[in-house]
């Protein structure tokens, strides 16, 4: 099982049970595939989805109510994530992002809407989703959007350019941000929900990637694309709200997901150190080594404790965009640091394709950059200590 992180938190038995299940599942099923996976470069392992959905792991998130498991809270999501991407992130992600599509529509969506498009998510073969946000313009500043959102009568015109949509080449439905009115920059920005076969919309070939290559990326390309009003999630203008209120959540499970990948490193780096003989005695017994381990033990902590809090004051009701964006640079940047070590430890076999750390830390990577760079995190970080 590896190392586990003593963080004093005390779990109910459902809770328990949701953890080992992911845990059980990542040690036996994905792992096992993930190299592979990421060879393969351009294709989501489906059956993987289909057994992880078969068990409830793509839609635990989902309320009961529309059939999903009905783990609401973000703590538990936040473990579950964890030890699923312990097993490979790239393929962690994938069987947890319908959650990405979920959240819009639970934040904005009418009860109605709610049924409709999250119904299909809790059984037992759910549709991929995907949430349409970057464009070839507009990375971090999700205000700037420039797909414009044109009313005419009971339905809505979209047209416009998304990129690096992850999904799209799979996806049956897609979260749209669009604008009403590119003036009023984030008070104009409107979400829609649009079926894949909708007249108009068109996905580009896969793009291929450093890493995470479970979640194939490509662009969208929305041309006259008419949507039904009733697809509209919340009103004109709200959809800013939403998604700010969703990346709220999501960086947080990205902080998550991070730590999960540096535990990894660390428990390979640690199993090498201890085998591996230099000057006659392991390596681990070396200080330089000994002590690159300790720093890896020390970020897989910090990065953890930081998103059990912000997963805690989540669920409490605070804002946390703040504590959020935390989560994400040091899990992000943790991760990046711990797989580098990783592979330093285990010198030229680091570098080989045959062991997994090379590959991990090119996963890393993705997780500085998206959802907003360490930058944007930073500069979020920066202005909610200015409003203190």
């Amino acid at each position: 099982m590896g190392r586990t992180v003593r963080d004093g938190l005390r779990l109910t038995a459902d809770q328990h049970q949701f953890v080992e299940l992911a845990r059980e599942f990542a040690a036996c099923e994905i792992r096992p595939r993930a190299r592979a996976v990421d060879e393969a470069d351009v294709e989501s392992p489906l059956d993987l989805w289909e057994k992880a959905a078969k068990l409830g792991l793509t839609s635990f998130m989902i309320p009961e109510r529309f059939g999903g498991g009905g783990v609401t809270d973000l703590l538990t999501q936040v473990l579950v994530q964890q030890e699923l991407c312990h097993g490979d992130i790239g393929i962690g992600n994938l069987i947890t992002s319908n959650g990405f599509f979920s959240a819009p529509v639970e934040h904005l969506g009418t009860v109605e809407q709610q049924e409709r498009f999250l119904r299909p998510l809790g059984t037992d073969t759910p549709p991929l989703t995907a949430v349409a946000v970057t464009e070839p313009g507009n990375g971090s500043d999700a205000a700037g959007i420039q797909t414009f959102a044109r009313r005419d009568g009971d339905h809505y015109v979209l047209n416009g350019q998304k990129t690096w949509i992850s999904n799209a080449p799979y996806a049956e439905h897609f979260v749209i941000f669009a604008t009403v009115d590119p003036s009023k920059r984030a008070k104009g920005v409107t979400a829609f929900v649009v079926p894949r076969d909708t007249q108009g919309l068109e996905v580009g070939p896969p793009f291929r990637k450093m890493g995470q290559r479970a979640i194939v990326n490509a662009e969208v390309f929305l041309d006259d694309v008419r949507v039904p009003a009733e697809n509209r999630l919340g009103e004109e203008g709200q959809g800013f709200v939403g998604l700010m209120r969703t990346f709220d959540a999501s960086r947080i499970l990205i902080g998550a997901a991070t730590t999960g990948l540096a535990r990894a490193a660390l428990d390979f780096a640690n199993d090498y150190a201890r085998t591996r003989t230099q000057f006659g005695v392991p390596i681990i017994q070396h200080q330089a080594v000994a002590f690159r381990l300790a720093d890896m033990a020390t970020r897989v902590d910090t990065a953890h404790l930081l998103t059990v809090r912000a997963a805690a004051l989540y669920d409490d009701g605070f804002e946390v965009a703040q504590e959020s964006a935390m989560a994400k640079l040091v899990g992000s940047e943790n991760a990046m640091w711990c797989t580098h070590a990783a592979v330093q430890t285990l010198g030229g076999y680091g570098y080989s394709r045959e062991y997994p750390v090379e590959r991990w830390m090119r996963d890393a990577k993705l997780e500085e950059i998206e959802e907003g760079t360490s930058d944007i995190q930073r500069l979020i970080i920066s202005r909610g200590l200015g409003a203190r």
